[in-house]
């Protein structure tokens, strides 16, 4: 089992940055591919990015392509997503989720029922 804590939200005005960690304790981490997903209110949890076990592969939401980054450094046992440019539909509470099988598999995951372990999410608000 691995336990997750994110960490690095806060309240932005539009086009501002912000740079959230998830901070991984428990098992291996480098065995474990990891995603972003985030939830506004009244809405589904959405995707946004995903980096693999290794780091070689991202795979990011079209919505935050080109603006939001994820990387991971597995000696920290954290994954981070730089945010830049932000929007006001991009306040949400954000995610981060470990695939347990991600050493298995080919490329990362985007639905959320592919990510075993969860974190109890940090809050972004971007104000217009």
């Amino acid at each position: 089992q691995v336990q997750l804590v994110e960490s690095g939200g806060g309240l932005v005005h539009t086009g501002d940055s912000l740079r959230l960690s998830c901070a991984a304790s428990g098992r291996t981490f480098s065995n474990y591919a990891m995603g972003w997903f985030r939830q506004a209110p009244g809405k589904e949890r959405e995707f946004v990015a995903a980096i693999s076990w290794s780091g070689a592969t991202t795979y990011y939401a079209d919505s935050v392509k080109g603006r939001f980054t994820i990387s991971r450094d597995n000696a920290k046992s954290t994954v981070y997503l730089q945010m830049n440019i932000l929007k006001p539909e991009d306040t949400a509470l954000y995610y981060c989720a470990a695939d347990s099988r991600g050493r298995t598999r080919v490329g990362v995951k985007v639905r959320g029922r592919d990510y075993d372990y969860w974190g109890q999410g940090t809050q972004v608000t971007v104000s217009s």
